[in-house]
């Protein structure tokens, strides 16, 4: 059997990852000159970066066909700084790219938001360990070749140097896919681009430690572009006892978010929670006393059906007869929360009958409360009172590597020969991110990374 005369390198193995190296698979054969090698960081049983703990929500109405409002959505979402021709190639691809998952036996449910209304959502059922499991085994039997355990270092003509064991060797490399993630893993990278106290911020999975910005930094020695906004992160705010991957806790629109002094900072009614919570999660972490805060509410959260939808955690709230007796138990100022659950009471003016958690119902706190309550404007009243210590954690990075819509890494606004990138590592985030957009765009543009990677090599 002839030895490849191409050889293609994909780096990371998340959703883009396997999605560019199994396309490329199946765009080349399995008796192909090209040979397809996947190196990823983490050993085999860990291996998958946040995929592999995410719930994996893609923004569609359907597996059939997007929202018409998807790249005007997207758009809105990053503060209309995005890049219009690469959300619409997203939208464009989408149905297929979950039509190729579906043909892989990967099925989908639609799961119900939270609590309360919000996009259009359909979700690998399994979740990301389901896509991971299912993509590579598919990428192994079509002859795609693991390296666990390898780390890419440096970006040379034609190859690509790895660390293996302590050992240090060149990879041949026509083409590389750059699918390795954002540097939230980075310590030194997040207090660099998001300031003190970016280094210590609680990390949203396991896979998450993984992400250390190699791929980024290896393609700006060879002067790749950037993009993105360099201090944007998407964040939740999750439970600090916990010690499950994103253990969110989404109630705090019902009540209120204290500091360790008893004080409100933010409108917990503002939006709907995935409209708020990166807003929450940074404050939390980078303005609040200890990098905590505790969400307040009273009994009558239990009766909101459903309500355990919008918990991920599995340790039961801080529960207690009065208030002072929560403040104690939690670490709080009692008189700094007395005051600040009186003065929210009272301003709690309209009909709590018109509460309603399943959209924004209007019920909004007097003008005169300082920060304003939008919606779910309701009295801490009803005892016992629950309390849940929040703390921010990062899921990815927004700054990352200048892509085009075929997924191309640029330099100088031109493709950068043989170089391309998929996933968390590319820059098109700004301000927020757009809700389950993440897992969906990894997928669609590591498909097209793996298409024009091939494309590339028999070029050449």
């Amino acid at each position: 059997m002839s030895r490849p005369s191409r050889h293609l390198v994909v780096i990371g193995q998340g959703a883009a990852g396997l999605a560019a190296a199994l396309t490329a698979a199946e765009q080349t054969g399995r008796r192909s000159s090209v040979a397809i090698t996947l190196i990823e960081r983490a050993a085999q049983d860990q291996a998958g970066g946040n995929t592999r703990w995410s719930p994996s929500n893609m923004r569609m109405a359907s597996p059939e066909r997007v929202e018409p409002s998807f790249v005007h959505d997207m758009l809105a979402a990053t503060q209309f700084r995005g890049d219009a021709t690469y959300f619409a190639r997203l939208a464009r691809e989408a149905p297929t790219t979950v039509a190729w998952l579906q043909y892989h036996g990967i099925a989908f449910t639609q799961p119900t938001y939270y609590l309360s209304k919000g996009p259009p959502r359909i979700q690998p059922v399994g979740g990301g360990a389901s896509l991971i499991k299912t993509l590579a085994t598919a990428a192994a039997q079509t002859g795609v070749t693991f390296r666990y355990g390898c780390r890419a270092r440096t970006i040379m003509d034609r190859g690509v140097t790895v660390e293996e064991d302590g050992a240090s060797e060149t990879l041949p490399a026509d083409a590389i896919v750059l699918a390795c993630g954002g540097f939230q893993g980075n310590a030194a990278m997040m207090r660099a681009h998001l300031g003190p106290g970016g280094e210590t911020m609680r990390l949203i999975s396991p896979g998450t430690s993984f992400n250390t910005g190699d791929g980024i930094e290896m393609a700006l020695r060879i002067g790749a572009d950037i993009s993105g906004d360099w201090t944007g992160i998407h964040s939740e705010p999750v439970d600090e006892r916990s010690a499950r991957s994103a253990p969110v806790v989404l109630i705090y629109p019902y009540g209120i978010v204290v500091d360790k002094t008893g004080c409100r900072f933010f409108d917990e009614g503002g939006g709907l929670m995935h409209e708020t919570w990166e807003h929450l999660a940074r404050h939390i972490h980078f303005t609040r006393p200890s990098s905590i805060a505790y969400a307040i509410v009273d009994s009558r959260l239990l009766e909101i059906p459903d309500y355990q939808r919008a918990i991920r955690s599995e340790v039961a709230p801080v529960r207690a007869d009065t208030l002072a007796e929560l403040a104690q138990t939690i670490g709080v100022d009692p008189e700094g929360l007395a005051a600040t659950v009186g003065a929210y009471n009272a301003a709690c003016v309209g009909d709590p009958s018109t509460f309603d958690a399943t959209r924004r119902d209007g019920l909004a706190a007097a003008t005169s409360l300082q920060p304003p309550k939008s919606n779910w404007a309701r009295a801490i009243s009803v005892p016992p009172f629950l309390a849940y210590p929040l703390v921010g954690a990062v899921a990815y990075t927004f700054g990352g590597l200048a892509t085009d819509d075929r997924s191309r890494v640029l330099r100088k606004g031109a493709p950068i020969p043989g170089l391309f990138a998929a996933g968390e590592i590319t820059g098109h985030f700004y301000g927020t991110a757009p809700n389950a957009v993440s897992i969906l765009r990894a997928l669609v543009f590591g498909r097209i990374a793996g298409v024009e990677a091939v494309r590339a090599l028999m070029r050449n």
